[in-house]
């Protein structure tokens, strides 16, 4: 005989997160960022809304993380950046990213592109969040100075990378091989980490 099924909700759990990132892949997907809510995302993961919050604090947040490729952690691809000398960390941080948003051939990404272009919420929430799990990581292991700064530079040479080469599919940045792209950008992130950056004045003299 067949054993009936627990009634209740799912119970927090190692496959928990997944499946709330995996509600509102499909909740944004389908009524948008501002018709979507927490609450929505929670009944159709089958999970308390107070457990939705627990692991996102707020639905900018639970966007950015639903738009990255599944099952990616922008944390450990900066450790694994990080795991070596400072020189050639540019290559190695390119050589993460490109791999990881290529596994689909730059589907995810154009996702993302496509709520940067609309300027709103969601632009605000998904830079924040690969700010400070991906490029502040970045600029913090590196001993130096104008943090702020730097972290903008670096975001800007990956982010621009990752339009050119999966949005605007600009060649031969769309075809040249992860590993060519990355050795020859890398540098470029490198001197954004380490080199001087010019002083900045407030009014010309």
């Amino acid at each position: 005989m067949e054993q009936a099924r627990p009634r209740g909700r799912r119970p927090a759990g190692a496959d928990t997160r997944g499946a709330i990132v995996a509600a509102a892949r499909a909740e944004f997907s389908e009524r948008g960022f501002e018709a979507a809510s927490m609450r929505a995302v929670a009944r159709r993961a089958d999970v308390d809304p107070a457990l939705v919050r627990h692991y996102f604090p707020d639905k900018g947040e639970l966007f950015a993380v639903s738009v990255l490729p599944q099952g990616v952690d922008p944390r450990e691809v900066a450790d694994r950046a990080l795991d070596g000398a400072v020189d050639g960390l540019g290559q190695r941080l390119l050589t993460e990213v490109l791999t990881l948003w290529g596994r689909d051939d730059g589907v995810a990404f154009r996702a993302v592109l496509g709520a940067i272009a609309a300027g709103d919420e969601r632009t605000q929430a998904f830079v924040a969040f690969l700010s400070r799990n991906v490029f502040d990581r970045i600029v913090a292991a590196v001993p130096g100075d104008d943090r702020e700064h730097r972290t903008a530079l670096v975001g800007s040479q990956v982010m621009g990378l990752l339009a050119l080469r999966y949005g605007l599919r600009m060649e031969p940045v769309a075809s040249m091989p992860a590993g060519d792209l990355a050795r020859l950008a890398g540098p470029t992130i490198d001197r954004y980490l380490t080199g001087p950056l010019p002083r900045s004045s407030g009014a010309p003299s």
